[in-house]
């Protein structure tokens, strides 16, 4: 697993696939473009950098042995609202293609990938999750505002309460 320092500049990816060296190669390239990347090599692992990662874009495996990647993008789609995730995989079809999309993904892509188009979906993921985050912000300021403006220990309770349901 790595896990770079992140600046506030960078695009927070979670990186999950079984073959540790292909895992390693994609991370490094990435990362070579300015990306913070962190990786896992199941689905379990994911699970638990996910917990505390603050993910923008997730990529996956889709053929994994234990957890597959069909299952991981369910679980991490319901746990992390704002999450987009892109399928990779050397197993192609337009079954799991489907499912995948049905699931949430984002984009799935075929191994061997094409580093440009790769950072093309990238590009699209962050974007969409941009469109969908902001106006939820905006949403939940206002909230704050009003809360932050009662009797100090109420308004403290409930902008806890609040951001628990962010994490």
């Amino acid at each position: 697993m790595t896990n770079a320092q992140s600046t506030p500049s960078q695009i927070k990816l979670l990186v999950v696939d079984d073959e540790v060296d292909f895992l390693n190669t994609l991370s490094q390239r990435l990362e070579s473009r300015d990306f913070q990347c962190t990786t896992a090599s199941n689905g379990n692992q994911a699970i638990q950098e996910a917990k505390t990662g603050g993910f923008d874009v997730a990529i996956l495996d889709l053929k994994m042995p234990g957890m597959d990647g069909q299952e991981l993008l369910k679980i991490l789609k319901e746990k992390h609202k704002f999450l987009e995730i892109i399928m990779l995989t050397g197993y192609p079809s337009v079954e799991s293609a489907v499912e995948c999309t049905k699931l949430g993904a984002f984009g799935y892509l075929e191994k061997p990938y094409d580093l440009e188009k790769l950072l093309g979906v990238l590009k699209d993921a962050y974007e969409t999750r941009l469109k969908k985050k902001f106006p939820h912000d905006q949403k939940r300021m206002k909230e704050l505002e009003t809360l932050a403006s009662g009797e100090p220990m109420a308004a403290l309770r409930a902008m806890m309460r609040l951001d628990d349901l962010e994490k």
